[in-house]
C-alpha cells in the first residue's frame, strides 16, 4: 500500500483569493469604500450564520434561493434549523430591528462579505461569493433611490469601469402587482404550451419570475405580456417620475426595462441592475432597489429601505477585462543583512523605519540558509521596493548602512548629486529613508500617519 497522501482541494464552487489577486481586491475593496464613505454610510457587520426562518420569510418560500440553493443545517447541539446566508440584506435588517438602529432616525450602512449559494459553479457564479451592499433605512422618498444609483456610478468611475449600464424599473406596490398578478397568469395559461417546465412550476407561485426567463423559446411570449408599469397607481408612477428626474438631472444614463422585476419577494417599487455584456451570461454585476415592507414583515414598525449588492467577483473580472492595474509594491523599503551582528542591527533599524510610518520586509533565512548579498538582492528587486538597506561587515564596523535605489536615483549620502547608492549613518537612516520616500515620491504612497519621532 502506497503511504503518499491523498492531496486535499478546496469545495468545487469556493475558490482561494491568492496573493497575486489579492492588491486587485484591496485595490476595489477600498475604493468602495471610499466611495461609501462620501456618502454617509458606515459599515455593519453581520453573522454568516443565521436562524434558517429568517431568509423564508425574507426571500419567499418559493424561490430558487429558499428551495434549492441554501445551505441549511440543523445544530446539533440544540436543534435549532440554521442556515449560511445567501444575500446580506435580511440579516441587516434583522440587526437593524434587534437593536432599534433606526430609533433616532434613518441610517445608512454597508456590509462586505461572503454569502454562499448551492448552485453550479460557472464564471461568475460561485457557491462562495463575496458582495458588497449598502442600505439605507428609513428613507420614503424617491432621491434616497437616486442617491444609491449615483453611488455606483461614481464606483464604476472611480475603477475605471465602462462598459456597465443601468437598468430601471417599478414593480409598484402589493395591491398593484395582485392586479398585474391576476392577470399575468391568465395571459400565461392561455399560452401554457409554450411555458418550459420552470415556468409552469412557478405559474401560480411567483409568476413574475417566468418574465426573467432566459429561455429563448419562450421571450416573444414574456415581451408580449402584459408590462406591470401599466398597473402602477398616482403614487407609484410619481415616486418612479421623481427617481427618473433626478437621474436625468444628474446626467446618469438608464433604460427603463418593464421585465426588470428581482427574485425576491421583499422589493416594491424602484428595482435596477448595473449589467455588462463582458461577462457572458453572467451580466448582472449589481442589483437592488426598494423594500418597504421587508421590516415590517418582520415584526419592526412599518419601515421603509432600499439597497444594493454587487458580486465582487464579477467586478474584479472586468477590473481585470479593462487591464489590470500593476501590482502594488510589496513594501517601501527591503532589509539585507549578512552576519550574526548586521542581522541584529537589521532588526533593529526594521522596527524604527516601521515607526515612522514605511513597510519593511526583513530578509530572513530559508531551509537553504541566509542567501549571498546577491540573492538577497534578487528578493529586494522582486518586493517592488524603492530601497533596499545592506548592513554587511563593513557597515557594522563603520556604524553607516548603505541604501540602495531599487527603482531610480538618490540624493545625498557619501557623495554629492544624484547617485543609485549612498552611504548613511546607523542613526540618520531613518529620517534618510522617509525624507527620499516621503518626500519623492508621495505620489505612490499615502504616509499622512508617519509617526517616528527621532
Amino acid at each position: 500500500m502506497s503511504d503518499k497522501k491523498e492531496k486535499i482541494s478546496a469545495i468545487k464552487g469556493m475558490n482561494d483569493i491568492l496573493p497575486a489577486d489579492a492588491p486587485l481586491w484591496e485595490l476595489f475593496e477600498n475604493t468602495a469604500e471610499s466611495v461609501l464613505k462620501s456618502y454617509g454610510y458606515q459599515k455593519i457587520v453581520t453573522p454568516i450564520v443565521e436562524e434558517t426562518g429568517l431568509f423564508a420569510r425574507a426571500i419567499g418560500a418559493v424561490t430558487d434561493i429558499v428551495e434549492k440553493e441554501m445551505y441549511s443545517f440543523e445544530d446539533s447541539m440544540n436543534g435549532d434549523k440554521l442556515t449560511l446566508r445567501p444575500e446580506g440584506t435580511a440579516g441587516v435588517v434583522r440587526a437593524v430591528i434587534e437593536h432599534n438602529l433606526a430609533y433616532d432616525g434613518p441610517k445608512r450602512v454597508w456590509y462586505k462579505g461572503p454569502m454562499f449559494r448551492h448552485e453550479r459553479p460557472q464564471r461568475g457564479r460561485y457557491r462562495q461569493f463575496f458582495q458588497f451592499g449598502a442600505e439605507a433605512i428609513g428613507f420614503s422618498g424617491p432621491d434616497i433611490d437616486a442617491e444609491l444609483i449615483m453611488l455606483c456610478r461614481r464606483l464604476w468611475d472611480d475603477l475605471g469601469l465602462d462598459e456597465i449600464r443601468l437598468e430601471l424599473n417599478s414593480i409598484g406596490n402589493a395591491d398593484e402587482r395582485q392586479r398585474h398578478r391576476a392577470d399575468l397568469i391568465a395571459y400565461f395559461e392561455a399560452n401554457i404550451d409554450v411555458l418550459d417546465a420552470e415556468a409552469k412550476r412557478r405559474l401560480h407561485a411567483n409568476p413574475l419570475r417566468i418574465l426573467d426567463t432566459k429561455n429563448p423559446a419562450m421571450q416573444d411570449l414574456v415581451n408580449a405580456a402584459p408590462q406591470l408599469l401599466s398597473y402602477l397607481g398616482e403614487e407609484s408612477l410619481a415616486h418612479f417620475e421623481g427617481l427618473k428626474k433626478i437621474l436625468d438631472a444628474n446626467n446618469v444614463q438608464y433604460t427603463v426595462n418593464p421585465r426588470l422585476v428581482r427574485g425576491l419577494d421583499y422589493y416594491n417599487r424602484t428595482v435596477f441592475e448595473w449589467v455588462t455584456d463582458a461577462l457572458g451570461a453572467q451580466g448582472t454585476v449589481c442589483a437592488g432597489g426598494r423594500y418597504d415592507p421587508l421590516i415590517e414583515t418582520f415584526g419592526g414598525k412599518p419601515t421603509p429601505g432600499i439597497g444594493f449588492a454587487m458580486g465582487m467577483e464579477r467586478l474584479i473580472e472586468l477590473m481585470k477585462a479593462q487591464g489590470e492595474p500593476a501590482a502594488p509594491s510589496q513594501c517601501d523599503v527591503y532589509m539585507v543583512h549578512q552576519g550574526q551582528e548586521a542581522q541584529m542591527k537589521a532588526f533593529i533599524l526594521a522596527e524604527r523605519i516601521r515607526d515612522a510610518g514605511l513597510d519593511v520586509v526583513l530578509h530572513c533565512a530559508t531551509p537553504a540558509g541566509a542567501g549571498s548579498f546577491k540573492s538577497q538582492m534578487k528578493k529586494a528587486d522582486g518586493s517592488g521596493a524603492a530601497f533596499a538597506v545592506i548592513i554587511g561587515e563593513d557597515e557594522v564596523a563603520n556604524d553607516v548602512v548603505a541604501v540602495k535605489s531599487l527603482r531610480g536615483e538618490v540624493q545625498g549620502g557619501a557623495g554629492d548629486g544624484a547617485q543609485q547608492q549612498a552611504s548613511v549613518p546607523f542613526t540618520e537612516a531613518v529620517d534618510y529613508l522617509v525624507d527620499q520616500i516621503v518626500g519623492a515620491h508621495d505620489h505612490d504612497h499615502d504616509h499622512e500617519h508617519v509617526h517616528y519621532h527621532p
